[in-house]
């Protein structure tokens, strides 16, 4: 990682209520590294000129994160992908080296797999049913389908059923993705037989927001995963605890993901202090929203 005058970011649109800048300030504070990360919401006839500047010797930039609605986007701008970033076909995090080449990775995947191995989740044998057809689901699917511990079955239900026969064709030519199974409804998810449920869809974020399940199906030996993390407890997640299950929200999948962002632009692991530094970050910005 660079020592002065450099810069990282996160490229979105819009990206000005992102957590990301707290945490990797946070984590440049404890490394003493002199560098600021930036908000860049670019609309999207913005691209083209923003990452030919990017390779540009002049440019002060030398990593980025990427999120909605740019993951899948951004793919054709890089100069090279991670093998797990070709799978997923989607790129959250990207490295940009000194003879300024742009390589791509996701970072979503693994950290998502990170959070669930903190909370005790094994996935071998286990029935998952997923809501949202977007990057977040894409970038799950690849990385549970990829596991040694693969799961039994994964059910995925999404309200345009049409975004979600494209991104399952598309996985499908990439992964073994037997597995995984596309749904007509939320009842044909089986909820009520799963074992871990997770919502990647912006159903939540909203105190208006019905959930898009009942809570009748949902049940004391299942994870209740909701990938928004504001609010801290959406209805989802409020349900799930009322009938006993074990919930959570997804600050950790976007801790974890930040975490194995920064290791690829330092190209080094992150310690515990570091770690550390970087939750406390999240959570200070978590609490002031």
């Amino acid at each position: 990682m660079k020592t002065s005058k450099t810069t990282y970011g996160i490229i979105g649109y819009p990206v000005e209520h992102s957590l990301s800048p707290l945490m990797h300030h946070a984590a440049f504070k404890a490394m003493g590294v002199e560098a600021e990360y930036k908000l860049f919401p670019l609309k999207e006839e913005e691209l083209d000129g923003f990452f030919t500047n990017l390779h540009e010797k002049s440019s002060p930039i030398f990593g980025l994160n990427v999120t909605v609605p740019y993951k899948e986007t951004v793919v054709k701008y890089m100069d090279s992908l991670s093998p797990f970033a070709q799978k997923v076909n989607a790129v959250n995090t990207i490295v940009i080296s000194d003879d300024r080449r742009l390589i791509g990775h996701n970072t979503d995947g693994p950290g998502f797999l990170t959070h669930l191995t903190e909370l005790g989740f094994n996935t071998r044998d286990r029935r998952i049913a997923i809501f949202g057809a977007g990057g977040t689901t894409r970038a799950i699917i690849v990385v549970l389908c990829l596991l040694p511990a693969r799961p039994k079955t994964i059910r995925i239900y999404n309200r345009t059923k049409e975004n979600l026969d494209k991104l399952l064709k598309d996985l499908a030519e990439r992964c073994d993705t037997s597995i995984v199974q596309a749904v007509a409804s939320v009842d044909e998810l089986d909820i009520e037989l799963a074992d871990l449920l997770i919502n990647t869809t912006s159903v939540g974020m909203k105190p208006d927001d019905v959930p898009l399940v009942s809570e009748e199906v949902l049940h004391r030996d299942m994870l209740v995963y909701d990938v928004i993390y504001s609010p801290q407890e959406t209805k989802l997640l409020q349900m799930g605890k009322k009938k006993g299950a074990k919930v959570s929200n997804g600050l950790g999948m976007l801790f974890y993901q930040g975490v194995l962002a920064l290791q690829h632009w330092a190209d080094m692991p992150v310690n515990e202090k570091i770690k550390v530094k970087m939750r406390e970050g999240l959570m200070e910005g978590l609490n002031k929203i």
